[in-house]
């Protein structure tokens, strides 16, 4: 155990736990001074090894206790459902298969677009909201939100938000911290644009196209993390996931786990 300051506060931090530190336009109100007011501090988010008696990871409950009264999630209170959701980067070629397999077992997810993303991939996204998933925000430009004033912050999320709207007719109500990086500020931030924000109580090394886990191995880790409530990280970049998202469904079904989009 350590001792760690969040906020303010004094906390016990397990060592294993991973949470390691690191207005869209017009006048200024007082909800606006008050946000220019708090912590800029950037953590950078991890779910960490150590878990529950629940099999639910205590980094994530963490951040919940920290972060929950600006809409921000890592894991929800739940005891039998588990929310897919993938973040989109780039395309590389296995976005179709992931939503050929979320048809056919009749699965919802929720899909993170950068702005790159929104605007290279127009087929794809359509298909998202066509076949009944949530698109969610990853901002613009995948900037950190905390290395940017409340103003830019601004901008990177609702550029995004009026590019999707407009262009897809899809208004956005969940953002992903780009890399999990925050700060009490920046949550702040995205609470008062409407947003609740999503980070994950699962995730493992997924994104390196040039070095994918094992298929064998990356089935076990992620079955072996299934717990209520779990918010699952997935990159659809990955030649892996898309391989074994099938058996991961039915195995995580078999657990009697049910496979729903978040509602907060």
């Amino acid at each position: 155990m350590l001792k760690k300051t969040i906020f303010g506060k004094i906390i016990a931090v397990p060592l294993t736990a991973g949470i390691v530190s690191a207005s869209l336009c017009g006048t200024v109100s007082a909800e606006q001074t008050d946000i220019n007011s708090l912590d800029r501090t950037s953590h950078g988010y991890g779910q960490g090894v150590e878990t529950d008696d629940q099999n639910r990871p205590v980094g994530a409950e963490m951040f919940n206790d920290e972060m929950s009264e600006y809409g921000c999630y890592a894991m929800l209170d739940e005891d039998k459902a588990i929310h897919l959701t993938f973040d989109q980067g780039y395309e590389n070629g296995y976005t179709a298969p992931i939503l050929d397999t979320l048809k056919e077992k009749n699965v919802k997810a929720v899909f993170f677009l950068t702005g790159d993303y929104a605007e290279r991939n127009e087929e794809l996204v359509k298909r998202m909201i066509d076949e009944g998933h949530i698109i969610g925000n990853h901002g613009m430009k995948h900037a950190s939100l905390p290395t940017l004033s409340v103003d830019d912050a601004e901008k990177e999320i609702m550029s995004l938000h009026e590019f999707v709207k407009e262009k897809y007719g899809c208004e956005m109500k969940y953002f992903r911290p780009p890399c999990g990086e925050y700060s009490e500020q920046s949550m702040a931030v995205c609470q008062k644009l409407g947003y609740k924000t999503l980070l994950w109580s699962f995730a493992y090394p997924d994104w390196d196209v040039n070095n994918q886990p094992d298929p064998t191995a990356a089935f076990e880790k992620v079955t072996k993390a299934a717990h209520g409530g779990g918010i699952f990280l997935l990159h659809s970049v990955s030649a892996t996931n898309a391989e074994i998202l099938p058996r991961v469904i039915d195995d995580l079904r078999a657990k009697g786990f049910e496979l729903t989009l978040p509602e907060i």
